[in-house]
């Protein structure tokens, strides 16, 4: 039986046979605080990118230079992630949830009062520190407070708060940049962290370490070779996604032939379709890990296909892009659980690492989209590029968990 410290919520007792309308009801409330973290952090993740003209134009810089600001908040996913979740492998997780969103509220404070582009890009890098901790943290939280046979659908909540803000944070905090200023959306974002910071002090139960759990356990499961090699599978596939939402903006008003003003609403359409992706990977991993990450490299090969075949048309070509939003969660969440389940002494590092991998597939893909744009391919070769990402990321992942099944069958 476990127990939480003084003045904390009781934590939820998952050794106990419980009514499981009992345990979802218990559930609710933990789990849509971990979401509006997650709406936060897809806010600020996102928001960036529509905000680049205004951030260049008002501390005289160029619209790449401003771009820095991206690159920078990638980096300190891919650094903080396994850094912060090592070292506080000793920490209660309700504790630990808590100064990372404080953390990540301070860096977008800073964001809204930088006073350069060198202090901008600063400041967002310590803003995206967190960002991958929370994530694999808060899933191990979820799937406590959902109990057993819910991990899946638990981190699917959690991380339905991060495909919302695509449909509305991003939009939302772009408008708030255009009329008020960019600063104040950074400033809004604040906002969302200090009442995300509420809600986790108000809702999360306690959640000790597990027995054992120390920075040596943590770094010891970093060993394991299967767990490198499935972060490279999901860097690369998920690259190939990349490869295409980097340019998707030009692919729709060059190739489809779209108004620039219509743009946000095909972007808040992919939003859709990542939540609905996010809620179907939840039920499909809760049945099986490995087959849904299969499925989900198999789907995505499949948008991206049909993205450079019809980009040409507007409907075939706008339901692809949302179909490859609903492909990409499918894998995300998929890719997040196999790795908890490859970490299995430090579960809270192996979900930080997805976010990593994932962040290292969004700089790695943009680069290589990039790359075929800049030789004259045009506009439509990143999506044959990313299918072909994808594929490498399907042949890595099936032989890892093919090695897998035969070890378990022998």
């Amino acid at each position: 039986m476990q127990t939480s410290a003084p003045g904390t919520p009781p934590a939820v007792d998952t050794d106990v046979i419980l009514d499981p309308h009992l345990v979802r009801r218990r559930a609710r409330l933990p789990l849509l605080a971990l979401a509006l973290g997650g709406f936060a952090i897809g806010t600020t993740e996102f928001a960036t990118m529509g905000l680049l003209p205004l951030i260049a134009e008002d501390l005289d810089g160029t619209i790449p230079e401003a771009g820095h600001a991206i690159t920078a908040y990638a980096l300190g996913v891919v650094v903080g992630a396994p850094l912060l979740t090592t070292m506080a492998a000793r920490m209660d997780r309700r504790t630990l949830l808590l100064i990372l969103m404080a953390a990540f509220t301070v860096g977008n404070v800073l964001s809204a009062l930088a006073p350069s582009l060198g202090w901008l890009v600063a400041a967002r890098f310590v803003a995206g520190l967190p960002h991958g901790a929370f994530f694999g943290v808060g899933a191990v939280m979820g799937a406590h407070v959902a109990g057993p046979g819910r991990r899946g659908q638990a981190v699917a909540t959690m991380m339905a708060g991060l495909t919302i803000a695509n449909v509305v944070g991003v939009p939302l905090s772009t408008v708030l940049g255009q009329v008020f200023g960019w600063r104040v959306a950074f400033v809004a974002v604040g906002v969302l962290g200090a009442l995300t910071l509420l809600a986790l002090l108000r809702f999360l139960p306690g959640l000790p370490v597990r027995d054992g759990a120390t920075v040596r356990a943590e770094l010891g499961a970093l060993r394991n070779g299967r767990l490198w090699v499935a972060c490279a599978a999901g860097s690369i596939g998920f690259g190939g996604m990349f490869a295409v939402y980097s340019y998707v903006s030009p692919l729709l008003t060059e190739v489809t032939g779209l108004a620039e003003v219509t743009v946000p609403v095909v972007l808040a359409l992919f939003g859709v379709g990542m939540t609905a992706g996010t809620l179907l990977g939840g039920k499909l991993a809760d049945r099986s890990v490995a087959r849904t990450v299969l499925l989900g490299f198999a789907s995505t090969i499949v948008a991206l296909v049909l993205i450079a075949v019809l980009a040409q048309w507007v409907v075939p070509g706008v339901l692809a892009i949302v179909l490859l939003g609903v492909t990409t969660q499918v894998l995300g969440l998929s890719l997040q659980a196999w790795l908890m389940d490859l970490s299995p002494s430090a579960p809270s590092l192996g979900a930080a690492l997805c976010h990593s991998a994932l962040n290292a597939g969004n700089a790695f893909g943009a680069w290589v989209g990039g790359l075929v744009i800049a030789g004259g391919l045009g506009y439509v070769a990143p999506a044959w590029v990313g299918a072909g990402l994808t594929v490498v990321g399907l042949v890595i992942s099936a032989v890892v968990l093919g090695g897998a099944a035969r070890r378990r069958t022998a």
